[in-house]
């Protein structure tokens, strides 16, 4: 892979994951509107704040690494799922501790819809690029 490429499919992912977070936040807004679900809100804003923040860090630093070590990627691609679950927990712990235990289904439902979608689209999109390459 030539350098113009990294950045080209680097930029690709974040607009990717940009494009499906909005999606699904979208999606999570209607629903609060049809079914006057206001309680969707605050887990809906912070599921979306979670994946845009990792999945840009992520896209940037696989443009690191894919530009400075390739033979690396396979260590970084198990590293970023651990981190993206650890900061998933984190974010969890976070709000059961700010909002209590009586929101916590509802917030680990819209969370993990976010995290489960934005995980496989990471997955699809790099074992992609990695067979192309």
């Amino acid at each position: 892979m030539n350098i113009q490429n990294i950045d080209k499919l680097s930029k690709q992912y974040i607009r990717q994951e940009l494009l499906i977070t909005a999606g699904l936040s979208l999606i999570g807004f209607l629903a609060m509107r049809v079914w006057f679900l206001d309680s969707l809100l605050v887990p809906i804003i912070v599921s979306a704040v979670f994946t845009l923040v990792v999945s840009y860090a992520c896209g940037l630093i696989w443009r690191r690494v894919a530009k400075k070590s390739p033979s690396s990627l396979p260590t970084y691609y198990t590293a970023s799922s651990g981190f993206r679950m650890l900061l998933a927990l984190a974010v969890m712990f976070v709000y059961y501790l700010i909002y209590g235990r009586d929101s916590m289904l509802v917030f680990v439902l819209v969370f993990m819809t976010f995290y489960l979608i934005s995980l496989a689209h990471h997955s699809i999109f790099f074992a992609r690029v990695s067979n192309r390459s």
